[in-house]
């Protein structure tokens, strides 16, 4: 008896399958095409589809995983793609680590020491790593996370045992970052944040790929880029850029892993900016 209820239950059962199967299959096709894409919205009207149309088209075929922040103060736009993914963050962590020393010296109500200040120009201009080996055993893990609470960067995860690059950072903390670089606040004092801004214009040439590629000629840059390659999802390869002109204040983090090689990563964040330099200079 129990085993002829279960034959009907199963039949009945395989009956209800039977309706559903073909709908999966349809549903398939869609399934396959949610990979995420960008995400825009904007005070100024048609921006945001313009933005959500160039960017989704510079990705397309772009192998590896991309995550996409970029917020003009001017007209309220804001752009977004897998803004809370965490990536290694190889260099860019440099400017929350330079960040932090400010941060930490107007606490204490000091200037940078002339070593403090030679350091701190080495690990923005030209990316040294010594440089900020240096300034990480310095400051400490505690300074670190207090600067990061203050700033509001909730989902950065300091490297362990001073391994500084391999911090786990996100692009909407990244672009919290950047706001506090570019706009009066109460954690980052203005000498600070000029200072800040003033390495990040003086990268040297051979590191000023990235955000600023594809900007109009009369806007100003400032950008950060981090390259590491690891044994698992290859390349990691990001950059973190502001800009004002033309009547527009502007951030933007692009990250990636995945990339077979570090031009590869160069070349799809590139995409990307010169994307959006473009609407932005348009609109």
């Amino acid at each position: 008896m129990t085993h002829g209820r279960f034959t009907g239950r199963a039949r009945a059962l395989a009956i209800g399958l039977g309706v559903l199967i073909p709908g999966v299959a349809a549903a398939a096709p869609a399934a396959a095409a949610t990979t995420p894409t960008v995400s825009c919205t904007s005070a100024k009207a048609g921006l945001a589809t313009k933005l959500q149309k160039d960017i989704n088209a510079a990705l397309t075929n772009r192998k590896g995983t991309i995550a996409v922040g970029l917020y003009d103060r001017s007209t309220s736009t804001t752009c977004s793609l897998r803004a809370t993914s965490s990536y290694d963050s190889a260099s860019v962590v440099k400017v929350t680590v330079l960040a932090t020393l400010l941060w930490d010296a107007k606490k204490h109500n000091r200037y940078l020491t002339d070593t403090e200040a030679s350091l701190t120009k080495s690990m923005i201009t030209k990316s040294d790593n010594d440089a900020t080996t240096k300034l990480w055993k310095q400051l400490g893990m505690t300074k670190i996370k207090g600067f990061l609470t203050a700033a509001g960067m909730t989902k950065t995860v300091p490297g362990a045992n001073g391994y500084w690059g391999l911090t786990q950072i996100n692009v909407t903390d990244e672009q919290k970052l950047l706001k506090l670089v570019t706009a009066k606040n109460t954690v980052l004092s203005d000498n600070s944040r000029a200072y800040i801004l003033k390495l990040m214009g003086q990268v040297i040439s051979s590191q000023r790929w990235g955000t600023p590629y594809g900007r109009p000629s009369g806007v100003t840059w400032h950008v950060k880029n981090g390259w590491l390659q690891r044994s698992t999802h290859g390349w990691r390869v990001h950059s973190v850029g502001t800009f004002t002109g033309g009547g527009h204040d502007y951030m933007m983090t692009v990250l990636t892993w995945g990339n077979s090689d570090m031009n590869y990563g160069i070349n799809t964040i590139q995409g990307v900016a010169k994307a959006i330099h473009k609407d932005l200079a348009a609109s």
